[in-house]
């Protein structure tokens, strides 16, 4: 949650501020959803933490997290809307909104399986994976950027 912090202030500050605002409008939305391909990769690492005993299995695409799907569902958005042009900015934002519950839901269901006191889920095997480098960049970074490029999607769509 520590590494999460600073990346959360900065989206806040960026979203409260003038200058991040011109900044956010400025992002192209192209990028921001083809970003979300990263996903893919994420997926798989966690599947392997899995297999590792690093992770247990409701974090991965076998267990609860459906959050594999926005990454392999991005190229298709991508091309359906920017490409082929037969999906709208409102089926942008709808896919938008569900990738983001879907990434809501995986975070939790981490923080909630992490050996801390809040502790509430994945007893027999903690999501310990989060605790060691490079895996601690999961939250800190990439959680952070997915959630990012959601939110000024979304706004950017909503305008």
């Amino acid at each position: 949650m520590l590494t999460m912090a600073p990346m959360l202030l900065f989206i806040i500050g960026m979203f409260l501020s003038k200058r991040g605002r011109t900044f956010i409008d400025s992002l192209d939305l192209r990028t921001l959803t083809l970003l979300h391909t990263v996903r893919i990769a994420v997926e798989l690492i966690l599947f392997w933490l899995f297999l590792s005993k690093a992770i247990p299995l409701i974090m991965t695409f076998e267990g609860r997290n459906i959050d594999i799907l926005a990454g392999i569902t991005a190229p298709i958005m991508y091309y359906l809307v920017f490409i082929r042009k037969s999906v709208g900015r409102v089926g942008l934002l709808v896919w938008n909104i569900f990738a983001l519950a879907s990434l809501i839901n995986i975070v939790t269901i981490a923080v909630l399986s992490a050996p801390f006191p809040i502790q509430k889920l994945a007893f027999e095997q903690p999501n310990i994976a989060v605790l060691h480098f490079p895996f601690n960049w999961l939250p800190a970074c990439i959680v952070a950027i997915v959630l990012f490029s959601h939110l000024v999607a979304i706004r950017q769509l909503l305008r």
